[in-house]
């Protein structure tokens, strides 16, 4: 990250982070300044999130999608757990069918009594709509939120976060909670689905809205190579990099394994001061998997 310098002279600089704490000299007047010191690093929470190389592998053959979050060694460290809900969620679809199925010929057996006119194509055209979006409606009511929980270990007994789809229904901008164990708003992550048609794109919101990072599609031109070819045999994999808002340096990496298996890295070596809290970086990094539906 770069440090900003202000010298006496009122001229202002931006320095690389390996100058932070020196004393330099103006490009204009010639005088000394010090750059300011470098944020140290974030104390984490819990030991699980203090580490900069998460290992994400999703297990296979199982209804909910889980996941297990290992140290560099392979040793697990976290349990992710994202329920199907599969029972309710299907009980939403087939009402919405049923909706269609008995509302349309009802209503249209209804029309049919009706005299000709305009009236009654106007009133056949509103109830087919009505019936349309009110299924629709209805089996979304009844449909369960995604939600996503991070525990110390498959037993359950301890949750470290959540994070809890903010509504049902989001058809351009999709966004997710994030809290703490206490139930603490750590940050918001989302998507637009309109912007995401050429490259990926992640973003992290404070708890005040304001845009801390960013997580995109490593490179525009296998994005797009994507999108027309797929995943090509898994040689084309979708990976991320993740950026500090409105800079283009690179504090982190989230890139899928070479295996028929679902296996990540989540590699944060290059944020050394641990500008990213890790806890946002790895539920962003389950997000890109299971929000992206891959």
């Amino acid at each position: 990250m770069p440090v900003l310098v202000t010298c006496e002279c009122g001229n202002s600089y931006d320095l690389k982070d390996e100058f932070a704490g020196k004393l330099v000299k103006c490009p204009k007047c010639g005088r000394p300044a010090r750059a300011p010191s470098v944020a140290t690093a974030v104390k984490q929470v819990d030991p699980a999130f203090d580490r900069d190389i998460f290992l994400l592998r999703q297990q296979m053959l199982k209804i909910s999608e889980k996941y297990d979050v290992g140290d560099e060694q392979g040793n697990k460290v976290i349990f992710v757990e994202r329920p199907a809900h599969a029972l309710r969620n299907i009980g939403a679809a087939l009402v919405t069918l049923a909706g269609l199925f008995l509302g349309m010929p009802a209503w249209i057996e209804f029309i049919d009594t009706l005299p000709s006119g305009g009236l009654k194509t106007i009133l056949g055209i509103v109830g087919v709509f009505a019936i349309l979006f009110g299924s629709i409606a209805l089996g979304i009511a009844l449909s369960v939120k995604r939600h996503v929980t991070f525990y110390r270990d498959q037993s359950k007994r301890e949750k470290l976060l959540d994070i809890l789809q903010d509504k049902k229904f989001q058809p351009i901008t999709m966004t997710y909670t994030v809290r703490d164990a206490r139930g603490r708003k750590l940050a918001k992550l989302g998507k637009n689905w309109l912007f995401n048609a050429f490259r990926k794109r992640w973003y992290v919101w404070g708890p005040d809205g304001r845009v801390l990072f960013l997580a995109k599609e490593d490179s525009i031109i296998l994005s797009l190579l994507r999108r027309f070819l797929g995943p090509l045999f898994g040689v084309l994999r979708t990976n991320f990099i993740f950026l500090p808002a409105g800079t283009d340096d690179v504090i982190g990496e989230f890139k899928r394994k070479f295996t028929i298996l679902d296996r990540y890295v989540l590699d944060m070596t290059a944020d050394p001061q641990r500008l990213m809290d890790r806890r946002l970086a790895i539920a962003l990094g389950v997000m890109l998997d299971t929000g992206e539906r891959r």
